[in-house]
C-alpha cells in the first residue's frame, strides 16, 4: 500500500502562485508515476499534470502547460506542483495521485490508470 498525503492549498489571488506537495509513505518502490487532479464543485475530476517517477518525464494538461510544474524529490518521496499565474477557473480540489503501472501519453490522463489517491486539497482563486 502507499500513502499519500497532500499540502499546500489555499486561497490567492487571481495571478499568484502556489505551491502544492504530496508526500508519500509505503511501497513508494513500486510507484512509477505521480500525477495531480482537480475537481470543482459540479464538474468531473479532471488530469493536471504527472511525471514518472523514474527519469522524471513530464505531462501536463493543456489548461495548465506553461504555467504549472510538476517536479518529485525522489529522497523525500515527495511530488510537487507549482501553480503559477493562477485563474479563477483554477479553483478545484486537487488530488494527488500514484500509480504502480507503465502509462504514457493517452493512459497519463485516466484516473483509473492510477491506484492510490489523496484526500485532496482546496485551492481557491479569487478576484
Amino acid at each position: 500500500q502507499v500513502q499519500l498525503v497532500e499540502s499546500g492549498g489555499g486561497l490567492v489571488q487571481a495571478g499568484a502562485s502556489l505551491r502544492l506537495s504530496c508526500a508519500a509513505s509505503g511501497r513508494t518502490f513500486s510507484l512509477y508515476g505521480m500525477g495531480w487532479f482537480r475537481q470543482a464543485p459540479g464538474k468531473e475530476r479532471e488530469f493536471v499534470a504527472a511525471i514518472r517517477w523514474s527519469g522524471g518525464r513530464t505531462y501536463y494538461s493543456d489548461s495548465v502547460n506553461g504555467r504549472f510544474t510538476i517536479s518529485r524529490d525522489t529522497a523525500k518521496n515527495t511530488v510537487y506542483l507549482q501553480m503559477n499565474s493562477l485563474k479563477l477557473e483554477d479553483t478545484a480540489a486537487y488530488f494527488c495521485a500514484a500509480g504502480r503501472n507503465y502509462f504514457n501519453t493517452v493512459d497519463v490522463s485516466r484516473a483509473t490508470s492510477y491506484n492510490y489517491w489523496g484526500q485532496g486539497t482546496q485551492v481557491t482563486v479569487s478576484s
